[in-house]
């Protein structure tokens, strides 16, 4: 079982390769344009079609920095037959289950958390066919890999650093898709200590104040390696973090940021952040950038990040000031072709309508 587990992960790289193309060889229409670079930017709203029609064909369809994640693409299927905290059947059973697991759900409904879930290496949790909301605590991702989640509510944590998405320490190659989540006593996604290549897509976040931490304290010098994408989500109303950055690498595009309370983005110590043709519509506060100065602990003079905009459209007074735009990395550097769209009148509407739950069916799990 042993050897037959680390097969699978030798030769993952290649097979998830083979059906990139496979995907790729017949794209939904779509006009494109190739930036200087080389780099493929997609126009035309990001879909999943292949996933719409076979289960898996999910992991294959992630964009930016957690395009390598795969979750459980090479697992077994695993039933979540009941709502209860733990226990044959629960979700914290799959998630602590050692090796590669599909996990689909049987039932709709609430779990209520006692305590966060442990969720280990090659795991898909894929809410689609159901209607599941997590409360009362969150997901840990500690010193994993390979984890897709997808499709889940997460709603009022309670506790001492209770997120709803938490990870850290070393955590890398995960993708987080179109989940609702709203009210927790700390974060609603934190993505710290190391914790690098992730995609964040299709979230809807809400009723909530500090939303989402990259990097967590100008102490850890390690968080240079840090590298999220953040696309077509939707903040809506949240106070602060959309996100706030320390020393990592940040890619935003088609996100709608509106009616935030302290600031939109915020750049702190040696933070890179592409912004690029996103939506930032203000309330009553009008800054959509922010910059803290911070002291890395292995320099001795105190600075601020760096944010470059491109393409980004501020409404109802939102002020978006860039800072040492030069400083920040270039996308393309990094992933070939991402799918992104210009600003336009109805961008925001569909941000809207595609972010968060939705009552989408199961599709069935067809191999080939």
């Amino acid at each position: 079982m042993r050897k037959c587990f680390e097969l699978c992960k030798s030769g993952v790289k290649a097979m998830l390769e083979d059906g990139r193309k496979k995907v790729e060889e017949d794209p939904p229409k779509q006009s494109e344009q190739t930036s200087q670079q080389g780099a493929e930017v997609k126009q035309g709203v990001f879909s999943q079609k292949s996933a719409d029609l076979r289960m898996r064909d999910l992991a294959l369809q992630v964009e930016g920095f957690g395009r390598d994640a795969i979750g459980g693409l090479y697992g077994s299927v695993y039933h979540v037959t009941t709502l209860d905290d733990s226990g044959h059947g629960s979700l914290r059973q799959a998630c602590k289950t050692v090796g590669p697991l599909w996990i689909i759900f049987d039932v709709s409904g609430i779990i209520v958390l006692s305590s966060a879930i442990r969720v280990t290496s090659y795991k898909t949790i894929d809410g689609r066919g159901q209607r599941v909301k997590l409360m009362g605590n969150g997901l840990q991702l500690r010193g994993c890999e390979h984890v897709i989640i997808c499709n889940i509510e997460f709603q009022s944590g309670r506790g001492h650093d209770v997120d709803g998405i938490q990870l850290k320490p070393n955590t890398q190659h995960v993708w987080i898709d179109q989940c609702s989540l709203s009210d927790y006593d700390d974060g609603l996604i934190d993505i710290t200590r190391q914790s690098t290549d992730v995609t964040v897509s299709r979230c809807y976040f809400f009723n909530h104040d500090k939303t989402m931490l990259i990097g967590a304290d100008p102490k850890h010098v390690d968080d240079r390696c840090i590298r999220v994408t953040i696309h077509h989500c939707f903040f809506d109303g949240t106070r602060q973090r959309h996100p706030r950055l320390r020393f990592g690498k940040v890619h935003l595009y088609n996100n709608y940021t509106r009616n935030w309370g302290l600031y939109g983005v915020c750049a702190s110590v040696e933070a890179q952040i592409l912004s690029q043709c996103n939506v930032y519509e203000a309330g009553y506060n009008k800054k959509a950038f922010e910059y803290y100065t911070e002291k890395a602990a292995d320099h001795d003079l105190a600075e601020s990040g760096n944010i470059c905009s491109e393409g980004d459209v501020f409404l109802n007074g939102a002020q978006g000031v860039v800072q040492n735009p030069c400083r920040v990395f270039r996308a393309e550097e990094f992933y070939s072709s991402w799918s992104m769209d210009p600003v336009t009148e109805i961008l925001a509407e569909r941000i809207q309508a595609m972010a968060g739950w939705h009552d989408i069916p199961l599709p069935p799990d067809v191999q080939g």
